[in-house]
């Protein structure tokens, strides 16, 4: 976590805002007291692709055969 007096703001925006991008907690003070905090936006999570997976995942062909513990249930 980050501090900066309210004063120094000011002069240290662009850099503040880099920071706060990166990752770091920015909080700015007044008084040596918490005023506010800097935070970046969440970016957008990318959109789901249909079928981005196809290809990595094999079914075997007996997959919906009832298993063999379980055939006294049946």
């Amino acid at each position: 976590m980050i501090t900066v007096d309210v004063n120094q703001v000011k002069q240290q925006l662009p850099k503040l805002i880099e920071m706060s991008i990166s990752g770091d907690e920015v909080v700015i003070t007044k008084g040596g007291k918490p005023v506010a905090k800097i935070v970046a936006f969440a970016r957008a999570k990318k959109k789901r692709k249909f079928g981005g997976a196809k290809d990595l995942i094999k079914i075997s062909d007996d997959f919906d055969k009832p298993l063999e513990d379980f055939r006294e249930h049946t």
